[in-house]
């Protein structure tokens, strides 16, 4: 990805992250405002996507990786936060680049809860597995997803990482006297086994089948052209 893109994205990050903090620091319960944040940052990586220009027959590829890690996620339903959904986002971003894994990463979670039930978490699965793929492909020319060990050490931090997110949807959504630290910590160690288990099942992923899905991707990246930067 180029300088300029980073410094957008980073930017942005640093603007989604001040808007939530300020949100905690004065105590605003209310889930409107949580909502307006994840739709505008999905807002941001869709309107960036659409302005590239783009074939048919890459938006193919991008639908069918999308349904893929959306299929992936029906088997392991009933396996609290074990799933390869994470683990086909990381590899899609990093082979594809940052805007491809976002968009990969948020039509999946939109896609696969039509089957496993929608609701008020839907847009904030959305922005989680998208960050997923967004990352990986910021870092694809990195030793973080080049080297394996720094691809499992990316697994493991993002099995943790969604898992917050997924609380912050939580506490806005249930707590009504006002979120403080106490509170923070709890949902942490609450879901502190679920996000391991998420961790755990992308390093087995990562371990058992990283390689091969790279060379297949890469494999049809460069023999049809897909989504060369233009």
């Amino acid at each position: 990805m180029r300088k300029n893109n980073r410094i957008v994205f980073f930017t942005f990050f640093l603007v989604l992250v001040g808007l939530l903090w300020v949100t905690i620091l004065l105590n605003v319960n209310d889930l409107l405002i949580s909502f307006g944040i994840v739709l505008i940052s999905g807002l941001f990586f869709i309107v960036r996507f659409e302005k590239k220009k783009i074939e048919a027959r890459e938006l193919v590829l991008l639908a069918v990786l999308a349904a893929i890690a959306a299929v992936g996620r029906i088997p392991f339903a009933s396996i609290p936060s074990v799933q390869p959904t994470t683990f086909v986002i990381m590899m899609s971003g990093f082979v594809f680049g940052a805007e491809s894994g976002f968009m990969i990463g948020a039509v999946a979670a939109l896609a696969s809860n039509m089957i496993l039930g929608q609701g008020p978490w839907t847009p904030w699965q959305m922005v989680a597995w998208g960050l997923v793929g967004l990352t990986s492909g910021l870092f694809n020319k990195s030793w973080i997803m080049s080297s394996k060990w720094g691809r499992i050490a990316f697994g493991i931090v993002w099995g943790f990482v969604f898992g917050w997110i997924m609380n912050i949807w939580s506490l806005f959504a249930f707590i009504q006297d006002g979120i403080n630290i106490h509170t923070i910590v709890a949902y942490a160690a609450g879901s502190a086994l679920f996000d391991f288990m998420h961790s755990i099942s992308n390093v087995i992923f990562l371990l058992l089948f990283a390689e091969s899905w790279i060379k297949i991707l890469n494999r049809f990246k460069s023999k049809y052209g897909l989504l060369i930067t233009r």
